[in-house]
């Protein structure tokens, strides 16, 4: 059996959508009644863990979905509350979807470097899936205003970006072939770096694209009421695509999919979803 998390938002539902023919798969999630679709869905939050022990049960393979939404601490601890309670369980399997090798300058990366940790000395087999930064996040933190400026302090750095709905096909690959890939480790970031001018350019004319400082951006993301945390994350992704941390492309991606990556300006822009 295949317990896939994360199965309410983002990536998780994505893999979910692809997995729903299969009669072996189930979704994990703090919110059941939210789900919808033909898989089964078992309660599983990791701020409880009362409620692992029964949604790891004859649990095979395990697509921990990173429940990175928070502080490093509160992090760390759901992640190992679920790989033990896994363990426990009796799960042979962990994949895990963490954070691309050259995202270890950014605020979030140390939760996720301690989970691989956690899992190479664990009892469970493991695979390790590196995610690139999402395109979609690239769009979100560079988008044109009405007046066609597209405001932002990435520099001149470049992000190889990556749609993640590839990063979702990658993962059913894996699990669905789990034991093939024991032990591996993947590094799944786009093929193309995209920067500010070149989104830009890809929204078409009128749009122009004028780099910001972070001072800038710190305040207008604190005015916005995001979260105390949220804050530093943003920036420091920016920093780190502006002082081009994030630009190296390559990588295990199309090797996983059998086939191009989507264009990742061809996301943002909403060529194709």
């Amino acid at each position: 059996m295949i317990l896939l998390t994360g199965a309410t938002g983002g990536l998780g539902t994505l893999v979910a959508e692809r997995l729903a023919d299969r009669e072996d798969v189930v979704l994990g999630t703090r919110a059941p009644e939210r789900v919808r679709g033909p898989l089964p869905v078992r309660h599983l939050d990791f701020d409880l863990p009362d409620t692992l022990a029964s949604a790891f049960a004859g649990v095979d393979v395990l697509l921990l979905v990173s429940a990175g939404y928070g502080e490093d601490d509160t992090v760390i601890a759901r992640h190992g509350a679920a790989v033990d309670a896994a363990e426990r369980a009796g799960v042979r399997h962990i994949v895990y979807t963490s954070l691309t090798g050259d995202g270890d300058h950014l605020p979030y990366a140390l939760p996720h470097r301690w989970t691989e940790r956690r899992l190479r000395e664990g009892s469970a087999d493991w695979t390790i899936l590196r995610n690139g930064l999402y395109a979609e996040l690239l769009g979100q933190l560079a988008a044109p205003a009405p007046d066609g400026r597209l405001t932002a302090p990435l520099g001149l750095g470049k992000l190889a970006a990556v749609a993640r709905a590839d990063l979702a096909d990658a993962a059913v690959a894996v699990v669905r072939e789990a034991a093939a890939h024991a032990g591996r480790s993947y590094e799944l970031v786009g093929e193309h770096a995209v920067g500010g001018e070149d989104l830009a350019r890809a929204y078409g004319p009128g749009v122009v694209y004028e780099s910001e400082p972070l001072a800038l951006a710190r305040e207008r993301l604190t005015a916005s009421g995001a979260a105390p945390f949220q804050v530093p994350m943003v920036l420091g992704t920016c920093s780190a695509v502006a002082a081009g941390f994030l630009d190296r492309t390559g990588g295990d991606l199309r090797a996983l999919l059998g086939r191009a990556p989507r264009s990742a300006l061809d996301v943002v822009t909403g060529r194709i979803g």
